[in-house]
């Protein structure tokens, strides 16, 4: 079995931090990505953009060519998005969905014919995946479900081939979407026509879902523990909030009073 590793969103927080552990760790790294990492890195890097099939087939086959096969595959590439669900433009919601969700897709159903024996694949979804969504952050939430909802299916398909999936599902991680969060909140309460929304009050909620976060070589290293795992679980979660828990637990009809006095 070779050592060679597919990682999607390489020179993001994450993916980069990820792959950069791997190298360290011995395994060959195939980094794709729609931009080059800004900093140095060690692994080969593919420029590619997991929304276009074209680019998606050119790293294909240079990387059947170099490596010929994989042990693994693992999903990074994603965005972050904070709108209304009544107010944003229809080509920003269908993006989200191309990149956070069909994007996996795309690359899993290409890149598969490459797996090797017991080859495994991991996708990092978001600690909101299980949960009920919060006002203006649904739509990233419902793609992020989405997401975990395909991976389960997925797993429960290509364990028939010998494969396996593994969801990484992290909480606040201290990489760029920290501040992308932080900017969409800011645009969105200013460009909004419909909602009276107090930025303040928003940000507090905001803030505190993101007042603990971790490394993003953390996630690195639960993602080599996983490939290294000889029976890997499903579901790995790391850094998840404990009041979006708390609030979860609640009636929705809990819920929807609580955040309407917060944001009122």
């Amino acid at each position: 079995m070779s050592l060679n590793i597919l990682v999607t969103g390489a020179s993001g927080g994450m993916g980069f931090a990820t792959c950069q552990i791997l190298v360290a760790s011995g395994y060959t790294v195939y980094g794709l990505d729609n931009q080059q990492p800004d900093g140095p890195f060690s692994f080969r890097f593919l420029p590619a953009d997991v929304t276009d099939s074209a680019q998606l087939e050119a790293a294909y086959t240079s990387i059947k060519e170099e490596a010929g096969s994989l042990r693994a595959i693992l999903h990074f590439a994603g965005m972050y998005d904070l709108n209304s669900l009544v107010e944003i433009p229809e080509h920003e919601f269908i993006r989200i969905f191309d990149i956070n969700l069909f994007g996996v897709y795309r690359v899993n159903r290409l890149f598969l014919k490459l797996l090797e024996p017991k080859g495994r694949i991991i996708i990092t979804t978001s600690e909101l995946s299980p949960l009920d969504p919060l006002p203006f952050t649904g739509l990233y939430g419902i793609t992020k479900t989405a997401l975990e909802r395909y991976a389960y299916s997925l797993r429960m398909e290509i364990q028939l081939l010998g494969y396996s999936v593994s969801v990484i599902r992290p909480g606040a991680v201290h990489t760029p979407l920290l501040q992308v969060s932080t900017n969409r909140l800011d645009s969105f309460c200013e460009k909004t026509e419909l909602y009276s929304c107090n930025a303040a009050r928003f940000h507090s909620i905001v803030d505190r879902v993101e007042s603990h976060t971790v490394l993003p070589q953390a996630i690195g290293k639960l993602a080599l523990r996983i490939l290294r795992s000889e029976k890997p679980r499903y579901v790995y979660n790391i850094n998840r909030n404990p009041l979006l828990r708390l609030l979860n637990l609640l009636p929705h009809s809990w819920q929807t009073r609580i955040i309407h006095r917060i944001l009122q």
